[in-house]
């Protein structure tokens, strides 16, 4: 059966869909432009007709990834409910025990950053959009009495560096912390950001 011809934008986007697949799979540094062309049934010439290198291919693809997620994470904070429920969704989402998908992506994508300038450049403006959001939420949250916070961004940014060490713990080192006793840290370093009991946060953001 031929293949339905797809635009340009849609097959960028096949295209994209692909690697992040395969960079899930077999790390940044093993894949190829063969295994991306391989999984969709094409040829190189037509991957590289999008992407003229591998690391422009991959560079595309967490940046695909990236605004896929701050997509999400904006319609979990732009919902019409209060703060400490949209950060409470917000946190849980991402959190390592949370519905988020592609911890390994970003792990690899991390690690990878290290030695490619362009890769830096996509993993830093998503920790920064993600560290934003998060801040402006907070600060709406205190602006309307609901929590105390005198440092949202510091919040922001603590909050983020334990959920993505967490992350970490849970890929790289599988059991070393049971998925409740992480939910528990969560919620209490939320709780303790906000200037909340841990029972109170979960009273307040229940049903």
């Amino acid at each position: 059966m031929a293949r339905v011809r797809l635009s340009v934008a849609e097959r960028r986007e096949e295209l994209l869909g692909a690697a992040i697949e395969q960079i899930e799979a077999r790390g940044v540094a093993a894949v190829r432009i063969a295994d991306v062309a391989s999984a969709l049934g094409v040829s190189n010439a037509l991957v590289l007709y999008h992407f003229s290198t591998k690391e422009k291919l991959v560079s595309a693809a967490f940046a695909h990834a990236a605004e896929g997620d701050l997509a999400h994470l904006r319609k979990l904070l732009g919902k019409r409910t209060t703060a400490l429920r949209r950060l409470r969704s917000a946190v849980r989402w991402y959190a390592p025990t949370g519905q988020a998908k592609g911890w390994r992506l970003w792990i690899e994508g991390w690690s990878a950053a290290l030695r490619e300038p362009a890769l830096r450049e996509v993993t830093r403006d998503l920790d920064k959009q993600w560290k934003a959001a998060i801040t402006q939420v907070v600060a709406e949250g205190v602006a309307a009495g609901e929590f105390r916070c005198p440092d949202p961004a510091g919040a922001a940014l603590r909050l983020t560096a334990l959920l993505d060490g967490l992350a970490v713990q849970m890929t790289a080192y599988t059991g070393t912390v049971s998925r409740a006793r992480m939910q528990e840290w969560v919620d209490d370093a939320l709780a303790r950001e906000l200037g909340l009991e841990r029972a109170d946060l979960t009273a307040t953001t229940a049903g």
